[in-house]
């Protein structure tokens, strides 16, 4: 494998981006100095004083240099800034003034320092400009007059302005974007964790009907053995159930190895399932939920893994019911159908204003019907709210 094949996705991003970056600061600082040496050579009515062009020209070259590190190097457009001084220096003060080749340049530096700078840079690039515009006023007689000090003066404290700003505002929206992918991912991090509880509650759950069901099947083996000679009838009886039930287990075992099975001690008594819905209901209503509860259909013979889905279902929308909505009453419907059984939790509603922190019961009923292949439904329904879960017959 090359080094290039085990390189992250993203980075020939990066260094494309990089690259174009240093590709426009280049452009940037080639037309400036164009700019620059055109209005000395030309030369140009803009320039001001009767210094060395050939001065002025290292000047301008120097800067321009500096100008394609902008945001490499936001330090060498400090260190930039005192090209012009440290010239006028050598010069004894005999140095042009120029527009093209000296303010517009200076207002870059300015503005990229503000702009790119890192940590104190900005702040000490603003003391380096403020420092090199009080050296120009003293040291050259032309930029003494109040227009000029007015001018020169607003447009390099504009340009630190305008840099600063944009900095701020990116800052903010870099800390804004970390601050939702942060929240996306304890988000995210919640959800898999509420999966995997209630992965591991469902694969408990379905532990304990196996263990019923084999715990009869034993039992019924045991009985069938006692009276495989002197009642044959029950025996064959017996040997039924054992058939059955254990068809039911492997059905179930089938289920249980789909999900995690949390490490616990395994109680086996059997678990609630639809026969238990009428008690369910009185519970509710002793809590001050009306509750209206209606079967239709003829019930068959369900597996007790789905027996108990059927009963979860309707525990969770009338615990969602109490917790989330000021209705005091709720019409739960279960329909066996040919093929299918229905269930429909719903209520009127609206929401309660002191409505529980949003929990993770939608997220437990999706996860056990979508085990028996069925669909289910949540939503709101008029100032209400409603569930529907549609579970396979046949699939079981």
């Amino acid at each position: 494998m090359t080094a290039g094949a085990c390189r992250p996705p993203y980075r020939g991003v990066v260094e494309q981006r990089v690259g174009w970056r240093l590709a426009q600061d280049v452009g940037i600082a080639a037309v400036v100095a164009a700019l620059g040496l055109l209005e000395v050579w030309l030369p140009m009515d803009s320039i001001q004083g009767e210094g060395s062009p050939v001065l002025s020209t290292v000047a301008i070259l120097l800067v321009a240099v500096a100008l394609t590190q902008r945001r490499v190097r936001p330090w060498v457009n400090i260190a930039a800034m005192g090209v012009w001084p440290l010239l006028g220096l050598l010069a004894r003060g005999d140095i042009q003034v120029l527009f093209l080749g000296g303010l517009v340049p200076l207002v870059l530096l300015v503005y990229s320092v503000a702009r790119h700078g890192r940590g104190r840079q900005r702040w000490v690039g603003a003391l380096v400009a403020a420092g090199l515009l009080v050296f120009a006023d003293l040291v050259v007689p032309l930029l003494r007059d109040p227009g000029e000090l007015i001018f020169h003066w607003g447009v390099i404290v504009i340009a630190y302005l305008a840099g600063h700003g944009l900095r701020v505002s990116e800052d903010r929206a870099v800390a804004s974007g970390a601050r939702a992918a942060e929240v996306e991912r304890a988000a995210r991090e919640r959800t898999l964790t509420a999966v995997a509880d209630e992965r591991a509650r469902i694969a408990r759950e379905l532990h304990d009907i196996v263990a019923h069901s084999v715990s009869v099947m034993v039992v019924q083996a045991g009985a069938a053995e006692q009276a495989a000679l002197d009642d044959p009838e029950f025996a064959r009886r017996a040997l039924g159930t054992i058939r059955e039930t254990g068809t039911g287990a492997l059905a179930e075992m089938r289920r249980l190895v789909t999900v995690l099975r949390a490490p616990e001690t395994a109680d086996l008594a059997p678990q609630p399932g639809v026969a238990a819905l009428p008690a369910l209901v009185e519970a509710a209503r002793e809590s001050g939920l009306r509750v209206n509860l209606a079967v239709t259909g003829h019930r068959p013979h369900l597996p007790a893994g789905l027996d108990l889905t059927a009963y979860r279902i309707v525990q969770e929308a009338l615990t969602n019911i109490r917790r989330h909505s000021a209705a005091d009453r709720a019409e739960v419907a279960v329909d066996f159908g040919s093929d299918a059984l229905t269930i429909s939790v719903r209520d009127e509603g609206p929401a309660r204003d002191d409505a529980a922190e949003p929990g993770h019961g939608l997220l437990g009923m999706r996860e056990r019907v979508a085990l028996f292949g069925g669909q289910l439904e949540a939503a709101r329904h008029g100032t209400g709210f409603a569930v529907r879960a549609v579970l396979p017959l046949e699939a079981t």
